[in-house]
């Protein structure tokens, strides 16, 4: 199953610890990882799931691969700025949202659009939205594996 991962570009430490551990757990499970390939949650969780064995695919904003952190694996280059926000949900069979501000929303706000399953774990929680919680990366995953087989 592909994972899209969304979250913040500057993030605490405690935020990138926890988005490591995502990847780690995508990737322990055999899950591809999409995500806005730059920094913060997009490096953590690439990180986590390249050391895990998984694979990670970037869908960066800029004209440029090279641009991607250095645990993507398939870098795209869409050259497209905010605009990418629609490919990162779009290219995932289901979302895992972590901490983040606008352009996390944005992807949020596509993955209800396209009907992709949304797994909460530290992310803003909009009362109207379908969106599955967790409390913790092993309940975020078992979460949206569920989700998706339904």
């Amino acid at each position: 199953m592909r994972v899209s991962v969304i979250g913040g570009g500057e993030i605490t430490d405690a935020e990138s610890e926890l988005a490591e551990a995502v990847g780690r757990e995508l990737g322990t499970r055999g899950h591809d990882v999409v995500c806005g390939g730059l920094g913060g949650t997009m490096w953590a969780v690439c990180r986590g799931a390249s050391e895990a064995g998984g694979r990670t695919i970037g869908i960066l904003p800029t004209n440029s691969v090279t641009d991607a952190n250095p645990h993507v694996d398939v870098p795209i280059a869409t050259g497209m700025g905010h605009a990418r926000n629609a490919l990162v949900p779009l290219n995932g069979d289901g979302v895992i949202a972590l901490a983040g501000s606008d352009g996390t929303l944005s992807e949020i706000g596509f993955a209800r659009v396209y009907d992709r399953p949304i797994v909460g774990l530290g992310a803003v929680e909009i009362p109207t939205l379908e969106m599955e919680t967790a409390e913790s990366p092993v309940d975020a995953v078992d979460t949206l594996e569920d989700a998706v087989s339904k």
